[in-house]
């Protein structure tokens, strides 16, 4: 458990079993909502998971049965030094930028509401996976504010057009349309959520590190160039894949029909 610093309510849960590191928003009393001290925790959990070499795959999730994550608690995100409030916003975005160079997969777990902030949080994730009774909304516009944070990983996740029209109304998507338009991997019943990312963690976590590793970080390193900047990246990265000792593994496996034995090399 890691305790913010600051006197400002928040808590992370870290905990690692079977290579699956599971990091947990741990405020269930405020549905789980973000202060800039928590952000920070959730930082500091995804650096201990990234220097640990028997971590392999990143749960993210909230704790309880209400919320993954409700968004900003305003109570603990304002303030009157300007300077020190734009420093503190600097954090999420970090946050977004943590998840996606971590050089692990990321599974969203989402219960219950996943809004603004937490909306943003859960996209920035690989993969999401969410229960039946999942609620996921941008409703800044409706206090006043817009969720300009979240765009990237928001715009990075469906259609920007579509993405523009649920910041726009602030209206709330079910689990259903959310996997229809696509920014949710799978959809399950509340009783099968465990199950369903345990299995899909599992399944990632089988995999060659190694290969994971590389793969992934190309994939989110070319998401945002031109196809002719992205091929002039996947090209020497190709070279380099092949030549890992688990490619190698792999294509021996395959030739000799058994499972391979990976060495994360």
């Amino acid at each position: 458990m890691v305790e913010v610093s600051d006197g400002v309510p928040g808590r992370v849960d870290y905990s690692v079993a079977d290579g699956v590191a599971t990091v947990t928003i741990d405020r269930p009393e405020r549905r789980n909502a973000l202060t800039w001290a928590l952000v920070a925790d959730l930082r500091t959990a995804l650096a201990r998971a990234q220097a640990d070499d028997a971590v392999r795959v990143v749960v993210l999730t909230g704790s309880g049965d209400r919320a993954f994550c409700a968004g900003a608690d305003l109570d603990g995100m304002t303030g009157e030094d300007t300077a020190e409030l734009h420093r503190a916003r600097g954090q999420l975005a970090g946050l977004f930028d943590d998840l996606w160079t971590l050089g692990r997969p990321t599974i969203a777990k989402v219960r219950g509401f996943c809004l603004a902030g937490g909306f943003g949080v859960a996209l920035s994730c690989d993969l999401v996976v969410a229960a039946q009774d999942a609620t996921f909304a941008t409703p800044e516009i409706d206090v006043g504010l817009w969720p300009y944070m979240i765009t990237v990983p928001l715009c990075r996740s469906m259609p920007p057009k579509r993405a523009l029209e649920l910041m726009m109304t602030g209206r709330r998507v079910d689990a259903a349309e959310a996997e229809r338009i696509g920014f949710v991997s799978r959809v399950v019943p509340v009783e099968q959520l465990d199950g369903a990312v345990d299995d899909l963690a599992a399944t990632l976590a089988a995999k060659s590190r190694s290969v994971m590793e590389l793969g992934r970080d190309s994939f989110h390193a070319t998401w945002d160039l031109s196809a002719a900047e992205a091929l002039r990246v996947l090209h020497p990265t190709l070279g380099l894949a092949t030549g890992l000792a688990d490619a190698a593994e792999g294509v021996a496996a395959f030739k000799e029909r058994r499972p391979p034995r990976w060495t994360d090399r």
